[in-house]
């Protein structure tokens, strides 16, 4: 259903035919973690993310899962490789 309130003509998930059902009736701002994400849209009232109501309750136990300018890198250890198995692959 199409926002009333703050988002006024876009899809929202959490209108309903007696108004906005999300814990305060109204979406938040985003916050500064937010700043180059692609989720944010810039209406008339200020910048809002296109996917989350309130984006300070994501980034409040670390990083937003739903911020397309965060990445996350995993340290990958080398396993070992056993020599003698190494060299038997390679004959093949």
């Amino acid at each position: 259903m199409d926002c009333a309130t703050i988002k006024k003509g876009t899809e929202c998930a959490f209108m309903t035919s007696k108004g906005c059902s999300y814990n305060g009736g109204i979406c938040h701002q985003v916050v500064e973690q937010c700043d180059g994400c692609n989720r944010g849209t810039q209406l008339s009232s200020g910048w809002y993310c296109s996917a989350c109501p309130d984006p300070s309750l994501k980034w409040k136990n670390g990083n937003c899962n739903l911020a397309t300018h965060v990445t996350v890198e995993t340290n990958k250890a080398k396993a070992k490789i056993n020599p003698l198995k190494a060299s038997k692959r390679k004959s093949r």
